[in-house]
């Protein structure tokens, strides 16, 4: 066990939260949107920003970038060490400044990068996803200050919002310097506003463009319709295979597990998701199960004529994107196989059919028997006062399957301080400001667990 020596971190808490309220307002008030399409200048003044934050809690701070895919350079990204403790673990912390375009300013009750605080939240673009996830970095360092018991990286990533292209790049370019015995992740959900979790299963993604043909022409839809489907109502044919009448996903293969760990509500299902009244909710098994640990389908794209250009014609080619989100642990490439498969065989009406596949997105599954998993939980419930949960996420985060792939001897822990209420990449954006204390909190117990268990 390594040397450690107790702080107050509960009561420095108390005395400096103010302060990281103060440091989250700032990081909003830069629309560092990572977007090609916006102001890059912005991107790299939320870096300096950043990076001047850890130097001044003594972090020895550097902005790097790597190479993009296509040659170009990346997005300037903060990598900060403390001083070395030699004989302790290392625990690399990342979170990203880059945040998504502000949206429709007629539908925020403010403005997207003017902070606001109401009934205990703290309103912004980035206030949640991932302004608090620096901040929780910054506040757990600045808590523990010179009785910090463990070496520590952070790596603040200035693209994740649009795919982290030069991530792999990074991570091979800078490996030495970000190598860890730990990694905690701090881009994710909370269960709900008040109970802490962990996650502990993200899905995967693929996507593939399917083209539909019947013709080799537009024909008149009076002289040939009847004997001659358009090439629109072919593809619904074909997309309306995807699923049964109860809504679970037909395509075999996909695999899924139909329980989860907690009890998603209906009601507040139906009201966090915004249902309209009637609307029947799709699928079997446990509620968060279909959200987790269940393959989903999504059409996200079609190509057909709009109404207002519409004629009356038979269109002899429609296009559309299908994107599925796979089950934690699934070979994107099988699932893909599984997709072009069903595809092909479900034709309707011989169509000639094209399919061409796209984006493959690893999922994630935590080892929840590995050291790094009970002492993330036991200190989420000690900040809280509540027991943490183990929740999956439906979305896709295929960097920390990077992270596993390029430093397979470090414990990756996926926490964050979202929650239903946040909103994130959409108007009125919000991070409760309790749970931001909590996970600050925690992030603090954690550092001192890893050290009393090295």
């Amino acid at each position: 066990m390594f040397n450690v020596r107790r702080v107050n971190i509960k009561q420095r808490l108390e005395d400096q939260f103010d302060q990281f309220v103060r440091e989250l307002e700032d990081i909003v008030r830069i629309p560092s949107v990572s977007s090609a399409s916006f102001d890059q200048s912005e991107v790299e003044r939320c870096a300096k920003h950043v990076a001047s934050r850890f130097e001044s809690l003594g972090l020895e701070t550097q902005i790097l970038r790597a190479l993009r895919p296509d040659g170009t350079d990346g997005a300037p990204a903060v990598v900060a060490k403390t001083p070395r403790i030699e004989g302790a673990p290392t625990v690399l912390l990342y979170a990203h400044h880059d945040v998504q375009p502000g949206g429709d300013p007629d539908k925020w009750t403010g403005s997207p990068f003017e902070p606001q605080i109401r009934d205990g939240r703290l309103y912004g673009r980035g206030s949640s996803d991932d302004g608090a996830g620096i901040v929780v970095h910054l506040g757990s360092l600045s808590l523990l200050s010179d009785q910090l018991p463990v070496n520590v990286t952070v790596y603040i990533e200035g693209e994740e919002e649009v795919g982290s292209p030069s991530f792999e790049n990074f991570l091979t370019k800078y490996h030495k310097q970000l190598e860890a015995d730990y990694i905690i992740v701090t881009d994710s959900d909370n269960w709900k506003p008040g109970k802490p979790a962990l996650t502990s299963s993200l899905r995967g993604v693929i996507d593939a463009t399917v083209t539909v043909r019947m013709t080799d022409h537009a024909m008149h839809s009076g002289m040939w319709g009847g004997p001659v489907l358009d090439s629109i109502t072919a593809a619904s044919h074909l997309i309306s295979t995807f699923h049964n009448d109860a809504g679970e996903v037909a395509i075999a293969g996909l695999g899924g597990s139909k329980s989860a760990d907690v009890v998603y509500d209906e009601a507040e299902f139906r009201a966090e998701a915004g249902l309209l009244e009637g609307v029947r909710i799709a699928g079997s098994g446990d509620l968060a199960s279909r959200m987790w640990t269940q393959p989903a389908v999504s059409i996200i794209g079609l190509d057909a004529t709009s109404v207002a250009h519409s004629s009356n014609t038979i269109w002899p080619e429609t296009k559309f994107k299908v994107s599925v989100r796979t089950v934690p642990g699934t070979d994107g490439r099988e699932a893909m196989a599984a997709l072009e498969r069903h595809i092909m065989e479900n034709r309707p009406f011989g169509a000639v059919v094209e399919f061409e596949a796209g984006e493959i997105g690893p999922g994630y599954q935590a080892d929840l028997e590995a050291g790094a998993a009970k002492i993330a939980h036991e200190a989420l419930s000690q900040a809280w006062g509540v027991p943490s949960v183990n929740i999956g996420v439906g979305g896709s985060i295929p960097f920390i399957s990077t992270f596993q792939e390029q430093f397979p001897g470090a414990q990756v822990i996926v926490t964050g301080v979202e929650d239903p209420l946040t909103n994130a990449h959409s108007e009125n954006e919000s991070q409760d400001l309790n749970d931001l204390k909590n996970a600050i909190l925690a992030e603090a117990l954690m550092l001192q667990k890893f050290a009393e268990k090295a």
